[in-house]
């Protein structure tokens, strides 16, 4: 492999042209000024081969993940992007073209996202593969949505689908073989690119229409959980009304005992948030607008905690509400 300067220039380099602040990589720390009357947001997430992600899985798509989940971040704050750091470690034993194929993938979702590199490290690691992105955004100065503002009688809403990227997850583990190819297929999809909701997040921060706001990350029930206990407000949430995709609806068919892991399966990065039940036609509206599905799941009310019930009203016991790290 080439050296670690050489690798900058040839690979990472490109992805900082036309970003005056990364001074073409060449320096020690990048400079970047917030345009004014917006305040910067700052968010940064690790991934760790064999914990984040499968040691085969394409370094290209490892990379794209890598920076949607930091976009997704920003999306639930409703921050406009404006740049990212990495940090990668590779393996000695780890070949160039391993590295060139997650720099394509970053060059990939450049392409489709409005960031650039601002800057970085490299370094070697006796471990696995390990990762780490900062990204930056920008939101109105005092601005930005949070998970701590929700109020008793907001409605909870949903965008997306629920449940793919578990059930993903375990496509790759060679499990769900009763599926046909088009529906492992979807699903993979969604567990190794998901979706940042960048529009959805800024419009319902300009337009005022969600109270809180929260990407889900650890799992749908976890999730509600942080916007709950952070605003001291309790959530319930239906479980017959979760969006599920037509693929993971056919999985659960086949296979009901599916169904608890969607409610903490984790990584669909889709938007949840609070809003006033007035918010209701606007909140379809901009569903509309942006072609996105946008689903009521329940309310939030005084109390603490969080309930899921089933159509009856009855509690939906969970044996876990979500991913925990530790």
């Amino acid at each position: 492999m080439r050296g670690e300067f050489e690798l900058i220039r040839k690979y990472f380099a490109p992805l900082a042209s036309g970003e005056a602040g990364a001074l073409g990589l060449t320096d020690d720390a990048a400079l970047l000024s917030p345009p004014a009357g917006r305040d910067l947001v700052l968010t940064t997430d690790a991934m760790i081969e064999g914990v984040h992600f499968l040691p085969d899985q394409p370094p290209g798509l490892v990379a794209r993940k890598l920076l949607r989940v930091n976009l997704s971040d920003l999306a639930a704050m409703g921050a406009v992007p404006q740049g990212y750091l990495v940090t990668a470690a590779w393996p000695e034993a780890r070949d160039e073209a391993w590295v060139a194929g997650f720099a394509e993938g970053l060059g990939e979702d450049q392409a489709i996202f409005p960031v650039r590199l601002l800057g970085g490290d490299t370094t070697r690691t006796a471990g696995p593969v390990a990762l780490s992105l900062t990204a930056v955004g920008t939101v109105p100065a005092g601005g930005g949505l949070r998970r701590s503002t929700a109020r008793a009688g907001d409605l909870l809403f949903v965008s997306g689908t629920i449940g793919d990227s578990v059930l993903g997850l375990r496509v790759l583990r060679g499990e769900l073989t009763a599926l046909d190819d088009d529906d492992r297929a979807a699903l993979v999809v969604r567990h190794r690119l998901p979706e940042p909701r960048l529009a959805l997040g800024q419009a319902l921060l300009d337009e005022g229409l969600a109270t809180a706001a929260i990407d889900l990350s650890d799992g749908l029930v976890a999730d509600i959980g942080h916007i709950a206990e952070t605003s001291g407000v309790a959530a319930c949430i239906e479980a017959a009304a979760i969006p599920l995709s037509a693929a993971t609806g056919r999985a659960v068919a086949g296979d009901p005992g599916l169904r608890e892991a969607l409610f903490g399966g984790g990584e669909d990065y889709e938007l949840a948030f609070a809003a006033a039940p007035g918010q209701g036609e606007a909140i379809a509206a901009l569903a509309e607008r942006l072609a996105l599905p946008i689903t009521r799941i329940g309310a939030l009310e005084a109390g603490r905690g969080v309930t899921l019930v089933d159509e009856s009203g009855a509690e939906v016991p969970l044996a876990s509400a979500g991913w925990t790290h530790f």
